[in-house]
């Protein structure tokens, strides 16, 4: 069948003025090439090894914001695009959130786990990112946890937060310390 393409920021989250981050790109075919794309307007031909392709965004401004996406290409036939990546440029105003984990970064599959984003800041709302996947999960409300019941080896991967305010003018954290999770 046509290959399907995956696109994540990594690492994930909001980035600040002058801060740095990579867009990737993973597709099952790997001799063809890959082309970013910002909107409809082609950017660049990416730096690629193998499956993965890499795009740096570095000393980012408001400029880099937008929806990336990334086009597969054999004998310069598009034969795959990848959803859309919202790229967000944001000064971090808040202080950055404490992300722990219980019962413990290695478990087993069927457990239940629990991801804690703990901020000075009140009435704040947080991502739990996982690096490589393009969507993030929000916390609820009031209280910095993320609930998981029967984690999946699937979900195994290096996760981190990020917390904003809910006003109008949203303000972004920094992103968490970076937590590994197990799942044997």
């Amino acid at each position: 069948g046509a290959p399907t393409i995956s696109i994540f920021l990594k690492p994930p989250g909001v980035i600040p003025p002058g801060g740095s981050t990579t867009i990737c790109c993973i597709c099952q075919r790997s001799y063809g090439s890959f082309v970013l794309y910002k909107g409809s307007r082609r950017l660049h031909t990416m730096e690629q090894s193998g499956s993965r392709a890499e795009f740096s965004i570095s000393n980012a401004t408001y400029e880099d914001r937008g929806g990336y996406n990334c086009h597969y290409l054999e004998g310069g036939t598009v034969l795959a695009r990848s959803t859309e990546l919202e790229v967000l440029v944001e000064e971090l105003r808040l202080p950055r959130p404490d992300l722990s984990v219980l019962p413990g970064h290695e478990l087993t599959a069927g457990a239940d786990v629990m991801f804690h984003c703990t901020t000075t800041h009140p009435s704040t709302g947080c991502f739990l990112y996982l690096e490589g996947q393009i969507r993030a999960q929000l916390f609820p409300r009031e209280r910095g946890d993320y609930n998981f019941s029967l984690v999946q080896k699937g979900d195994s991967g290096r996760y981190s937060c990020q917390c904003y305010t809910f006003n109008a003018s949203r303000e972004w954290s920094a992103v968490s310390n970076t937590l590994d999770l197990v799942v044997r």
